[in-house]
């Protein structure tokens, strides 16, 4: 990849807080009570739903729901053999498209130091 993705990530987060401070009735509905409906505690662990998160932007190809997901997915226990069975599954499901979003989650995973490079 081009460009540092862990830069990128600190971009996003910079802009993300700017963007909050001039909608703030949209960011206290949606990461208020929006958010803690769907990443509370429930049938499901929270773990497991930042996964199925990080799958669903995989097929989005949505860069920034891919890096803060895998990140999320991390910070809530989830392995590296976990987080790559989730990219897997994004394969079977959106082909060589999914493949090519996968790269970033190893990019990000790479930068981050949890994984090597290929050799």
């Amino acid at each position: 990849m081009s460009e540092q993705i862990l830069k990128y990530e600190e971009k996003m987060l910079e802009l993300f807080e700017l963007t909050k401070t001039q909608m703030p009735d949209l960011t206290e509905a949606y990461y208020g009570s929006v958010k803690n409906a769907v990443y509370g505690e429930g049938a499901l662990g929270i773990k497991n739903k930042r996964l199925i998160s990080l799958a669903i932007g995989i097929q989005d190809g949505c860069k920034d729901c891919m890096i803060s997901q895998t990140s999320k997915a991390l910070d809530s226990g989830a392995t590296i053999a976990e987080i790559f069975e989730v990219c897997a599954i994004s394969v079977s499901m959106g082909g060589t498209l999914a493949w090519s979003k996968v790269l970033i989650v190893a990019d990000y995973l790479q930068e981050r130091g949890m994984i090597k490079p290929a050799s």
